[in-house]
């Protein structure tokens, strides 16, 4: 791997310079705060998603739901379950009260109720001193009447700063 020259460093626009809409993914995937936990499992195991946005019908984030929601919310099913064992027989057992919940549970009754969101125009320098105060990897845009456009991630910020050295790493076997 070639270190990053002078010149191709001046040629990028420091973060406190740089504006979020020109870094951050465009968000055309979200769910809807009345879809099942079910299909919200699929949805983020079948797009490799850790979390997406919830929206409610005007397209407005009213919460985000992650992979560490589901996780929590299965974990407090399983320990307090209504009349089930302190132990489990088989995988069976448990993905039947696992599964059972799940069907009958809504997105926003295991969301995280909170939405932490900037516009398009804020730096980057700012968003990154968001992120660290917040400790969270990802923040939503929302344009100026806070309708869902994008969302940027820890991973974006990394990508801007370190471009080379990220493909590279990309590029290298595991």
């Amino acid at each position: 791997m070639n270190p990053t020259t002078w010149d191709e460093t001046a040629q990028r626009r420091p973060p406190e310079r740089t504006p979020v809409g020109e870094v951050m993914t465009p968000s055309s995937v979200s769910i809807r705060a009345d879809a099942t936990l079910e299909e919200t499992v699929a949805f983020l195991v079948d797009s490799g998603s850790s979390a997406a946005p919830v929206i409610d019908e005007t397209g407005r984030p009213v919460g985000v739901i992650s992979r560490s929601d589901v996780v929590v919310y299965d974990r407090e099913r399983l320990l307090l379950p209504a009349a089930a064992p302190y132990y489990f027989e088989s995988a069976d057992e448990i993905a039947a009260i696992v599964g059972e919940e799940r069907s009958a549970t809504r997105v926003a009754d295991v969301m995280t109720p909170a939405i932490f969101s900037v516009t398009p125009d804020l730096m980057l320098g700012e968003v990154a001193e968001q992120m660290t105060d917040l400790h969270v990897h990802r923040l939503f845009v929302v344009d100026d009447s806070g309708v869902l456009v994008g969302v940027i991630t820890a991973l974006d910020l990394l990508r801007h700063l370190r471009p080379q050295a990220l493909a590279a790493a990309e590029g290298a076997p595991r």
